[in-house]
Order: structure tokens, then sequence, then C-alpha cells
């Protein structure tokens, strides 16, 4: 399937330390494209793949499941290793979730976990497989009036339709995930908005009480919806993520 424009993949070359992006559940790499600047500008390598069947089109999403994007990430972590000396992995949503587990099986010097759902709000998860059962997509949940930046319109490329199937995918990578979290080791930030509208705030808490990294980090945004790299906050989340890297 052809990619929609804007939704494609994108390395910016830098230094020898190198940064790994991970979009979100039905996104696209464009969702961290703004992120990914201001980090190649701090002296990075930075590299964004696309998730196998996003930023396409949704009939080919249905067609995957976690274990397809996971291995999108992985690839991705493969080229980005032979290109530099390091990697740091920064997650946004389910690409959180996705770099967590990585960060277990290969070796990261950092992690970032922005918006990273172990809870979510919808209250219809609870009943995708029986949704499942007659429908195969459903309206995605209404944003939060912050949700209104020019950086919204412009990099929010993705589809407006959750494929069910995969919704269910996500909640069983969310259970593998939760289990292994005391594996995680490596130093790690998790910035979260408090009102958002797609992840409980407790998500973020769980993670911190659970990752076993001595040096660890829990950040809570106060205006900002769920897409907190392209919402009103978004150069605080920059800064934040810049120091956080910054520091030996």
């Amino acid at each position: 399937m052809p990619i929609i424009s804007g939704a494609e993949p994108f390395l910016f070359s830098g230094g020898k330390t190198g940064i790994l992006l991970v979009h979100g559940f039905t996104g696209s790499p464009a969702e961290l494209r703004p992120l990914g600047e201001y980090l190649n500008k701090q002296g990075y390598t930075v590299l964004a793949p696309r998730l196998t069947g996003h930023g396409s089109s949704i009939l080919e999403m249905i067609q995957t499941s976690w274990p397809h994007w996971y291995g999108s990430v992985e690839d991705a972590y493969h080229i980005l290793n032979h290109l530099c000396d390091r990697i740091i992995i920064i997650g946004f949503s389910l690409g959180a979730i996705l770099s967590l587990k990585l960060s277990i099986f290969h070796k990261v010097s950092k992690i970032v976990a922005l918006s990273a759902p172990i809870y979510i709000a919808d209250k219809r998860i609870k009943i995708m497989p029986f949704i499942k059962a007659f429908q195969g997509f459903v309206p995605k949940a209404t944003k939060k009036p912050s949700e209104t930046s020019e950086d919204m319109a412009k990099y929010l490329i993705g589809y407006d339709q959750v494929p069910v199937p995969c919704s269910i995918s996500v909640l069983e990578l969310i259970d593998d995930v939760k289990v292994l979290l005391p594996k995680v080791t490596a130093p790690i930030l998790i910035i979260q908005a408090k009102g958002e509208h797609t992840v409980k705030p407790e998500s973020a808490e769980f993670i911190y009480n659970n990752v076993s990294s001595a040096d660890k980090h829990l950040h809570w945004l106060e205006e900002s919806g769920h897409v907190i790299t392209l919402d009103v906050e978004k150069d605080h989340v920059f800064e934040l993520i810049g120091d956080f890297l910054a520091k030996e």
C-alpha cells in the first residue's frame, strides 16, 4: 500500500549517539518529527521507523499485530546500531511500550517513555473482544480541546478509526510488558499529562514504581492532551528530554 504523504520514516544524520523514535498506535513518524529535528540539532543521529501497517491504509493495519510492530522497532534498532556507538530509545504511547520491551532484550543507554499506556481511559477497551464479532473498526476517541496547536494539524498524520483486532493486540502487548518491567534497568524518563483522554495517568506511576532502573524520573504535564510531542507544552517536553539525555 502507498504511504500517506508525510507519514514516511525519517533519518537525520548526526553524531555517534543514535536516537530511535517510536510513534504511537494508528499514528506515524510525523508525530515525532519536531522532536526528531530538535534532537538532531543537539547533535544526535535520529531514526524514526514506520510501524508495520501504519501510515498507509487501515485495511493494511487490521492485518497486523504487536509482533509486527515490535519487529519494525527491532529492525530499526539494528540499522541504527550499525551507524552509532550507543542508542537511546524514545517512544510515544504504544511506541513507549514497544521501547520498554526493546530495552530488555537489546542494549540501550537511556529510555524516554511519553504517554505510555498501562491503563487505557477509553471505556470501550474492555468490550473490544465482543465488538470484534460485529465490526472491524471503531471511531477514535474525541481529542481534548488542548490538542489544537498548529503542529497538531501539520504532523498528526494517521487514521481516524481504530482496528478492533489491533486494539486487542495492544492489550496483549501491555500485559506482556507489565510482567517484564522489573527487567528494565536503563536510566528512564517518564512524561505524562495529567488530564489526557487516552491513557490514565496512573500508567506513568505504575511504570515508575515497577522498573528496576536506579536512575528514573517522572514528570507531569498540566495542560497537554495525549500527543505531548505536538501539544501546547511540547517545548517543555523537548527541554526535559534534552536535559535528561545530556546528563551522564
